[in-house]
């Protein structure tokens, strides 16, 4: 099994729309004898949405990871002093929590979770998901790509002809590239062509 004894805080951030895509990863990540320690920003953690309900979100959290979701500061403090975590994986990572990461703001319990883990010089895996990653957000992005220990899962353009800003990581390779960064590596490469 890949995953064997490793530990990954898997935070999930309020990209409603891609949730579908994420979640049978956590499960294979699982299935191959990874610990999975859920985290679920406010945004997640509160809202209801056409996609679900932040209840069933939460059960279905539960159930593959056996572990309720991390959902406060005080929780996800110790990531950092007791290295709780091998990694952690923001996914989906929406351009409002890239833009806290790329700015230094510490704010909610998934970024809490991502300085804890980069205190220690540990790896942090972004899967992004967000409307605005070749306009507002591009310049996070560029900050983010050049930043030490943060690696991204490969990304494009998920609606080129209709939301021509919008880049959403491939979720599938969520697996290969947290493999890569615990050595220290980025997959690539970063800018793919993105089917779903």
């Amino acid at each position: 099994m890949r995953f064997s004894g490793i530990r990954i805080g898997f935070a999930l951030t309020g990209s409603h729309c891609t949730m579908d895509q994420v979640l049978p990863v956590i499960e294979k990540l699982r299935q191959e004898g990874a610990e999975i320690f859920p985290i679920i920003s406010p945004a997640v953690a509160e809202t209801d949405t056409r996609y679900g309900t932040a209840a069933e979100l939460r059960e279905a959290l539960v159930r593959i990871t056996g572990k309720q979701p991390m959902t406060t500061m005080v929780e996800v403090e110790p990531i950092g002093p007791k290295q709780m975590v091998d990694v952690v994986v923001v996914a989906p990572c929406t351009g409002n929590t890239l833009a806290k990461l790329a700015l230094g703001i510490t704010d909610t319990c998934v970024t809490l979770a991502c300085k804890a883990q980069l205190r220690n010089n540990r790896p942090v895996v972004l899967g992004i998901s967000t409307n605005d990653g070749l306009s507002g957000n591009g310049r996070n992005i560029g900050l983010l790509l050049n930043r030490k220990n943060i690696y991204f899962v490969p990304f494009g353009q998920d609606a080129p002809e209709t939301k021509q800003s919008s880049l959403v990581a491939d979720m599938n390779l969520i697996p290969e590239t947290i493999l890569e960064a615990l050595n220290h590596r980025q997959l690539q490469p970063v800018i793919i062509g993105y089917t779903r």
